[in-house]
């Protein structure tokens, strides 16, 4: 098998391994698709904590190869997408079914070795089989669109809700899709990059903004009569748009930060704002029990997934496309590690 490897922080190298073979109940998975996220862009280059060598990638689906003997919900020749996290069960926040903040959480192409390689070893549980009609490079998108569904949860987006989104990239334009899918009847998109705000436009947003060339804060409230976007969707993860999804959100909203922002960030709060205007500021961190509603919404068509695809690479290609992400110059980069580089 071949796997890009991150040796090091900032380095990426294809090498060649012995295929492992599944252990008690586990599936090797040959890996069809697998894309790269925003995690991705921080273990590269050591921002997380994690050891080395790695082989990263946690979007990703294939073909089940070989299982242990003891897994009785999958066969060879599945096609499978993977919930990459894999919590303790025993902590309290699992024993409280909070399993996504579990203190010991680890998760397949993070803590363990992942996706940017021909073949991947995986607890089998951690499995979800996909029907052979839906094509590898969506089926890899479950996991993130897992993680929106539960943000659109924690958002609490109504039928007639006005809902700002800041940031359109792939997140943020599936929490469009989604929050449009939860009967939102005006949606407004801030975006600095003319082709996203186009992609925007195209996914049905009422209204797209430049907020290097208009004030944000100005249009939303223009667009709402003054009052505030109802639901306001950080999905940048920076202080500044932080702030800009505070300053957005009319009485009675709420703000859901969903983008990473640096840990030592900090944004201005009015504590008497939020106590009088009754404002909601929430988070929302990866997917709790929301893979299989991913999986159903992604197997029913009803997300345009495919047109958020701007590139697809070889395995040899990893870092590159780490780069293109960082750069602002893809929506969402797509690793085939079966296609010749």
């Amino acid at each position: 098998m071949r796997a890009a490897v991150f040796p090091k922080p900032e380095a990426c190298q294809t090498v060649e391994r012995d295929l492992p073979a599944p252990a008690e109940r586990e599936a090797l998975i040959r890996v069809e698709a697998c894309g790269v996220c925003g995690t991705d862009a921080h273990v590269y280059p050591g921002h997380f904590p994690e050891s080395y060598p790695l082989v990263a990638g946690h979007e990703f689906a294939g073909v089940v190869e070989e299982i242990d003997a003891d897994v009785l919900h999958l066969q060879p020749g599945d096609h499978v997408t993977l919930d990459p996290n894999i919590p303790c069960g025993t902590c309290r926040a699992c024993r409280r079914g909070l399993t996504h903040l579990c203190r010991d959480l680890s998760a397949i192409g993070v803590t363990q070795d992942g996706g940017f390689a021909t073949h991947c070893l995986v607890p089998a549980r951690q499995c979800y089989k996909v029907s052979e009609r839906v094509p590898f490079a969506l089926a890899a998108m479950t996991e993130p669109v897992a993680c929106c569904v539960h943000g659109i949860d924690r958002a609490d987006v109504c039928p007639g809700a006005v809902v700002a989104l800041i940031g359109a990239g792939a997140i943020g334009l599936i929490l469009l899709q989604l929050a449009q899918l939860q009967g939102a009847a005006v949606t407004i998109v801030s975006e600095p990059n003319p082709e996203k705000r186009q992609q925007a436009e195209t996914l049905g947003a009422s209204r797209t903004v430049d907020p290097s060339a208009e004030d944000l804060r100005s249009s939303v409230m223009q667009a709402t009569d003054g009052w505030g976007a109802d639901v306001v969707i950080e999905c940048v993860g920076s202080e500044r748009t932080a702030q800009q999804a505070l300053d957005l959100v009319g009485d009675g909203g709420s703000v859901l930060l969903f983008g990473v922002a640096p840990e030592a960030a900090r944004v201005a709060v009015s504590p008497f704002e939020i106590y009088r205007k009754e404002i909601c500021v929430t988070g929302s961190f990866t997917n709790p029990f929301t893979h299989g509603r991913a999986l159903a919404l992604i197997s029913s068509g009803r997300l345009a997934l495919g047109q958020l695809i701007s590139h697809r690479l070889p395995l040899d290609e990893v870092a590159q496309g780490i780069e293109l992400l960082e750069s602002g110059g893809a929506t969402k980069v797509i690793i085939e590690p079966q296609r010749a580089g």
